[in-house]
């Protein structure tokens, strides 16, 4: 009886595999790819990311096919969602936003701040503003952000974890621009970032290390670690001590913008910093400001108001869609004036 038993198992076992086989080979004979957490599941060390260094180098992440989940067609601009991934458990929002009647436009990557959503990449209006003039607009949101915060304890959010949020975004705009040359409808050669906060900060440092960036616009980026985290009202009473300890400004001193503005060779470089902000207090500000090489072309803002009066309408893309525009693209409108090392509002530019 033992042996008739065992001999059934094996047969079952045996039929298991084999169904296992042949639907893994419909699967790949229909086209059908693996799922984004399957493949991963697979990836082994590919998923295992150095978050002590910035660029990725030759180490890139592995990453699994985009998948196109809607595509809109408008009279000015068309909308792609895109979802691509090279993290377990960490799929992103991709919007590729192009105008109509240019090939291979020069494009613009957005980045917000923390806690930003991806809602106004959906927003028509904000398309026709990014896209208009001949400019394709790519919209994500940073790690431990938006759509991207989610299995976590509640303990753990940008700040807390911040050294991996940094770092991680870092990489993410590296691997957005390794899938961005594959498709073959932009042109490459003309890359800008326009960031804000945060996001301002993610592309300080990866303009730092990638230069595929021609352009870097950054909003009042955070910044001058130690004052920041002493002074910062985004940062709660209850756990400001634990990001003045010794060891947590270690790990991320290498990810601070004043070091990195010191040694920056983007191209064409535009800080804009306001000077009533809490989040980033005035301290802060003046450091990363006396940290900018004097090619950078920075402008102070007094008030909120002051730059939001500046920059609505549109404006505030005016300055980056310059530094890329190419022959036969149609001038951009005209430029937000500030005083230079002296001109925000509502952070929805």
């Amino acid at each position: 009886m033992t042996w008739r038993i065992f001999g059934l198992i094996l047969l079952l076992l045996v039929i298991c595999d084999s169904d296992v086989a042949l639907a893994q080979q419909k699967s790949e004979s229909s086209g059908i790819s693996q799922s984004p957490q399957a493949v991963h599941d697979s990836a082994g060390d590919y998923d295992r990311e150095d978050l002590g260094s910035l660029s990725l180098g030759s180490r890139k992440l592995h990453s699994v096919a985009p998948f196109l989940g809607e595509k809109d067609e408008y009279p000015d601009f068309t909308r792609e969602l895109i979802q691509v991934q090279w993290r377990s458990g960490d799929a992103i929002d991709l919007y590729v936003i192009k105008p109509r009647g240019t090939t291979r436009p020069p494009a613009i990557m957005y980045l917000y701040s923390y806690p930003s959503e991806t809602d106004r990449f959906r927003d028509d209006k904000y398309c026709q503003k990014v896209t208009a003039s001949g400019y394709a607009a790519v919209g994500f949101v940073s790690a431990f952000t938006g759509q991207r915060y989610h299995d976590r304890p509640m303990k753990e959010w940008f700040v807390s974890q911040f050294q991996e949020a940094l770092t991680e975004s870092v990489h993410d705009v590296q691997m957005i621009l390794d899938y961005l040359a594959t498709r073959g409808d932009l042109d490459m050669d003309h890359i800008g970032i326009f960031s804000q906060g945060s996001g301002a900060t993610i592309a300080i440092l990866a303009a730092s290390v990638e230069p595929r960036i021609q352009a870097l616009d950054a909003i009042q980026p955070w910044g001058d670690w130690s004052r920041w985290m002493a002074t910062s009202s985004l940062i709660p009473d209850s756990e400001r001590s634990d990001y003045l300890k010794a060891d947590f400004l270690l790990r991320i001193a290498p990810l601070d913008p004043v070091n990195r503005l010191r040694h920056l060779e983007t191209k064409s470089v535009h800080l804009q910093f306001v000077l009533d902000d809490s989040v980033t207090p005035a301290a802060a500000v003046k450091q990363m400001m006396a940290s900018a090489p004097s090619r950078d072309q920075v402008v102070e803002y007094q008030t909120k108001r002051e730059q939001y009066d500046q920059l609505a309408g549109g404006k505030a893309f005016d300055w980056i869609k310059k530094q890329l525009r190419t022959p036969g693209l149609r001038p951009p409108g005209a430029m937000a004036t500030g005083t230079p090392a002296t001109t925000q509002g509502a952070n929805r530019y």
